[in-house]
């Protein structure tokens, strides 16, 4: 077991940690107060690469394995988690699934310039009945000669507005159920397709989620993915890798919530000394950084099973699950520590527990995380 990062995944943190400060950083704030989309950040992140990091070279990529892209998620998070989840959607559940499932005419046509970062791409499975319970999609799929007729609503959808491409489950057979269930790409301007107003959210509020209306939207035969009826599995399986980049991202916040504390804790001063003097406060951050520590070897283990081409999907979930849940914590403790100002804007660490929260709900609540690792320990031999 080696620990030891090679130096091209040193090198890819360090320049995502730039890209990050440089780029991103000067705009946070005010793009979280405006729920602004950072659509020119988007664009020079694909020009360098982070938007189809694990695609292969020869589809637009970078060609990187996940501890990789799990590095650069946790630097771009860390300065802003809605910039983190826009990258996340289109490495981990867009661009991953259309080169694992799609046709060479849907990998030409679309996985090359979402890898490249010319187009942004969205996946779409939510519904207002079909949560957590994705089995229930209302959404259907008619088959009328060379073309599928797609009727419903999709909720949640991040980039829903800004996406060129979007992926859509689909009922294709009511019978089987969700064995019944087609998966689509299906373009922007697409007549009969068409979005609702961005949702005013808690937190990643420079991200757009929304919900997407389909009415008798006709989409080509061959921009199904994958097999007829097997969209359920392909949102699972897509789903599997992007609980490891909603781990990193938790991670990112986690780590800002840590380090924006223990410069505040060595500045502000009360009884005549800092308050990093006092164990209460040193507890605290000791805490902290065990919860990241132990996140991301959970977060790493999943990454490194999947680059071996080994199950991981119980380890994404359990790497979730976990990530999540101590970025919550950290991002309290840190408004904790800061006292009434982790309370007010002036201070980042009440973004950061916003922008936190999240990450508990999407790719899976954390109980549908608890449930994935239970029926996997109950199905061992």
């Amino acid at each position: 077991m080696n620990f030891e990062l090679t130096e091209d995944q040193i090198m890819i943190k360090e320049s995502a940690m730039d890209f990050a400060e440089n780029e991103i950083a000067p705009s946070s704030v005010q793009r979280d107060k405006d729920a602004e989309f950072p659509a020119d950040i988007v664009k020079k992140m694909g020009e360098l690469g982070f938007m189809g990091m694990m695609v292969s070279p020869e589809y637009g990529g970078a060609g990187l394995d996940t501890i990789s892209y799990v590095l650069a998620m946790i630097e771009i998070s860390k300065v802003d988690a809605s910039v983190g989840v826009i990258m996340s959607v289109n490495n981990s559940l867009v661009c991953y699934g259309l080169e694992k499932y799609g046709s060479d005419h849907i990998k030409q046509k679309y996985l090359i310039p979402l890898a490249k970062g010319e187009k942004l791409g969205a996946f779409a499975l939510s519904e207002p009945e079909a949560g957590s319970d994705a089995t229930k999609q209302k959404t259907t799929a008619d088959k009328d000669h060379k073309h599928y007729v797609i009727n419903g609503i999709k909720n949640w959808i991040t980039n829903g507005i800004s996406a060129d491409y979007t992926l859509v489950m689909a009922t294709t057979d009511k019978v089987k159920a969700h064995k019944g269930i087609s998966t689509f790409i299906v373009e922007k301007g697409t007549q009969g397709f068409g979005h609702g107003v961005k949702e005013d959210k808690l937190g990643i509020r420079s991200s757009d989620t929304c919900s997407l209306t389909f009415e008798n939207c006709r989409v080509p035969s061959e921009n199904m993915v994958w097999d007829e009826g097997r969209g359920f599995n392909f949102a699972m399986n897509t789903l599997n890798g992007g609980r490891i980049g909603i781990a990193a991202q938790a991670i990112g916040v986690a780590e800002a919530s840590l380090d924006a504390s223990v410069k505040y804790a060595k500045e502000r001063k009360a009884f005549g000394q800092t308050i990093s003097n006092f164990q209460a406060i040193q507890f605290k951050l000791s805490d902290m950084a065990v919860k990241i520590d132990a996140a991301k070897m959970l977060t790493f283990k999943a990454a490194a099973l999947k680059d071996a081409g080994k199950p991981y999907y119980k380890e994404a979930a359990m790497a979730k699950l976990y990530a999540s849940k101590i970025s919550v914590e950290c991002a309290l403790e840190a408004i904790q520590i800061h006292g009434g100002y982790g309370y007010v804007r002036e201070y980042l660490v009440e973004r950061y527990l916003r922008d936190s929260k999240i990450t508990e709900i999407y790719e899976g609540t954390s109980e549908i995380q608890k449930m994935v690792i239970a029926r996997a320990l109950l199905d061992q031999k």
